[in-house]
């Protein structure tokens, strides 16, 4: 579904003609619409609506417009890993090279720099914050996140 809306408007209109079982009819109409200034954003939803009910069903479809929406409000996707770590407290870099959100401590100290992670929505700044025994849910950037049960 995201993909679908990741593609420019003009390749839009292409993958309309080759994926869409509207008629062309239809679609120039829609075409005719965007260039009056209705939004492309409601033709390219529509597009991923139809690709996804063909492939999966219509209440994939409409789950994954919702999970859309929900992401792109900086909300956190309904499923996401659970990994259980102990050592608590931890150190925010060990926590976010153990539970695999990144690849080491020093690209973790990067992330926390750069402003890409969240522990439970809120930002750290800290590379030296440690976590203490409990649940939190960890993000790093905009599309990895973990659920990490601290003992």
């Amino acid at each position: 579904f995201a993909k679908v809306l990741s593609i420019s408007d003009t390749l839009m209109w292409r993958w309309y003609t080759l994926l869409s079982f509207q008629s062309l009819a239809h679609i120039e109409a829609l075409k005719q619409a965007v260039a009056q200034g209705a939004n492309p954003k409601d033709a390219k939803v529509a597009l991923a609506k139809e690709i996804t009910t063909r492939f999966h069903s219509a209440a994939a479809a409409d789950a994954a417009e919702q999970d859309f929406i929900n992401r792109s409000k900086g909300g956190v996707p309904d499923e996401i890993p659970e990994v259980s770590l102990s050592g608590a407290p931890l150190g925010i870099g060990s926590l976010l090279k153990s539970s695999g959100l990144a690849p080491s401590t020093s690209e973790a100290n990067r992330l926390i720099e750069g402003g890409g992670v969240r522990v439970d929505g809120v930002v750290i700044s800290d590379k030296a914050l440690k976590l203490p025994a409990g649940t939190f849910v960890v993000q790093v950037g905009k599309r990895k996140f973990a659920r990490v049960l601290l003992g």
